[in-house]
């Protein structure tokens, strides 16, 4: 939530849980993003870390006018890792097209190996999601 503070846009926490985490919301155009958070904590790898999540396949899914924005975050050496935002319908497309995350029980099983500044999911590379708030302008108030 800090890092949407800090590029200037209003964050809000729903009062009944369906899905989103957060709203964020830019106050003078009336702009809205729901953010779903995932958070896992590190395994060590040689040559850097991996980390797993999972998603509901039924949210991941389910696209409406106002796409959920997927914040994956690790709990990597007692600190968090650099943020992978990656908006619900590339996620979607990485799932159903390029065979990316395994489904397991109704939810996708994402893999993430983490080494440097790459990032690869079932061979895929997701470097370019890293810290990647595109979606998300600084707002000067």
């Amino acid at each position: 939530m800090s890092e949407f503070l800090m590029l200037g846009w209003n964050v809000a926490i729903p009062e009944v849980d369906i899905g989103d985490d957060i709203f964020v919301v830019q106050d003078d155009s009336g702009t809205l993003r729901r953010v779903q958070v995932k958070t896992s904590t590190s395994k060590i790898r040689k040559d850097g870390f991996s980390a797993q999540f999972s998603v509901p396949l039924k949210n991941l899914r389910n696209i409406s006018n106002v796409l959920v924005h997927y914040i994956f975050l690790v709990r990597h050496n007692h600190n968090w890792s650099k943020p992978l935002v990656i908006r619900q319908d590339y996620l979607l497309d990485y799932f159903e097209n390029s065979h990316v995350g395994a489904e397991s029980n109704g939810n996708i099983i994402f893999y993430f190996a983490f080494k440097n500044e790459s990032v690869i999911c079932s061979g895929n590379g997701f470097s370019k999601y890293l810290n990647n708030f595109i979606d998300f302008p600084q707002i000067d108030h």
